[in-house]
């Protein structure tokens, strides 16, 4: 089973994706690990896709992450859709004290890169991850429906949540 798995940050995603590709014994991929390179260094576009498109062409997977650089090449193959939009309240109820645990403990995300306090200064939601999960909660549902509507995409499952799910509900609901 292919599954991609989006949502804003703090929603839930890389841990639900995960907990899917260890269910189905599928590798998994996070967006986020290739998008950022050390020191934060965007890898770029065609290299990105190429990169997606090679995870991709495996017969069973994860990904989670929704950029819209490479959201064609994951849906190409995808048979499962999920979108996780919990409440704003509720992303933000978790993704407060993760991103202050992370910066605190100095946590290394992808490519020895960390969570930095002063990005918590920029006004600009690309830069302050607490802005961009609450600019951009309000978009996803609506890209998903108009992903749901494209015809090319007639040959996936889409599936959405309000609420925390389990892998086993996901993978139930996708009729496998």
């Amino acid at each position: 089973m292919r599954i991609a798995v989006s949502g804003v940050s703090g929603a839930g995603k890389t841990t639900l994706a995960r907990a899917l590709a260890e269910r189905l014994d599928v590798p998994h991929l996070e967006l986020d690990s290739l998008a950022h390179q050390p020191d934060w260094e965007r890898l770029p576009t065609p290299e990105f896709r190429d990169r997606v498109r090679d995870f991709c062409s495996q017969e069973g997977w994860t990904v989670c992450g929704t950029y819209p650089a490479v959201r064609d090449v994951v849906l190409l193959r995808a048979e499962v859709a999920v979108l996780l939009h919990p409440p704003r309240h509720r992303v933000m109820r978790r993704l407060v004290p993760r991103t202050a645990r992370r910066m605190i403990m100095q946590e290394p995300l992808w490519n020895g890169n960390r969570e930095r306090p002063r990005s918590l200064l920029h006004t600009t939601p690309e830069e302050n991850i607490l802005l961009w999960a609450w600019t951009t909660h309000g978009r996803r549902p609506a890209q998903f429906t108009a992903e749901e509507q494209d015809p090319r995409w007639a040959h996936i499952t889409f599936l959405r949540y309000d609420t925390d799910v389990t892998a086993a509900r996901v993978i139930s609901d996708a009729g496998a």
